[in-house]
């Protein structure tokens, strides 16, 4: 079969869409006189957040994720960001892509914590690509597989990931609580006449802070 390589050569923002979509660009190379006829694909980024250094402010965010920087070492490990499926048309020699990643500002999971702690830079990612080639030859269709080590290495900016957030989520973010907090803050929010969460929240967290802290329930 074909050696296929693979590469991730822009990413965008994706506007109007139903979700947050980062939209990245990818291409496949392959031999000049090959012809692939079909190229389903499993696509699997990840961060490797050891691939790039971070300012103090960075690290102080990043303390929910892995921990002090004295425990990186051990702690800092790869994150999971997304999986997604994709079918190639046909091609001969070399193709580009889109491949549209859904995305989440969900602070709960790490991968969130750690997107929110960047400032600048970027973000190192890896993507991991195993699936099924249809090559068209004098015979007819051969089936193969993608080797599992093909791979592709793209520095994300931290500028294009923070522009998705803005466009869906302006000044915001997202929390995840239980269902009986939730309850216990609009019932403070009605006792209150506070008229939004966030100010709730805020309010709570200024009285703790004093010690003046009153129950939410």
């Amino acid at each position: 079969m074909a050696e296929l390589s693979f590469a991730c050569v822009d990413a965008q923002a994706l506007p109007w869409a139903a979700g947050p979509t980062l939209r990245f660009r990818l291409r496949i190379t392959a031999p000049a006189e090959v012809r692939v006829h079909a190229l389903v694909l499993s696509c699997q980024l990840r961060i490797d957040p050891r691939a790039r250094t971070y300012s103090e402010p960075e690290a102080q965010g990043l303390d929910y994720v892995f921990g002090a920087p004295a425990r990186w070492a051990t702690s800092m490990q790869a994150l999971h960001f997304a999986t997604v499926g994709v079918t190639v048309p046909g091609f001969t020699g070399g193709t580009e892509f889109d491949l549209m990643v859904p995305c989440t500002y969900d602070l709960e999971p790490g991968l969130g914590k750690y997107l929110h702690a960047l400032a600048e830079g970027t973000v190192p990612m890896t993507f991991l690509f195993s699936g099924t080639l249809f090559e068209a030859g004098p015979g007819g269709v051969q089936v193969g597989r993608v080797p599992w080590d093909r791979e592709a290495a793209y520095a994300l900016p931290v500028a294009v990931w923070r522009e998705l957030m803005d466009l869906y989520f302006p000044d915001t973010a997202w929390l995840r609580l239980r269902r009986d907090t939730v309850d216990a803050l609009l019932r403070h929010q009605a006792r209150h006449a506070v008229p939004t969460a966030d100010e709730a929240l805020s309010a709570l967290l200024a009285a703790k802070e004093d010690g003046l802290c009153p129950t939410a329930r």
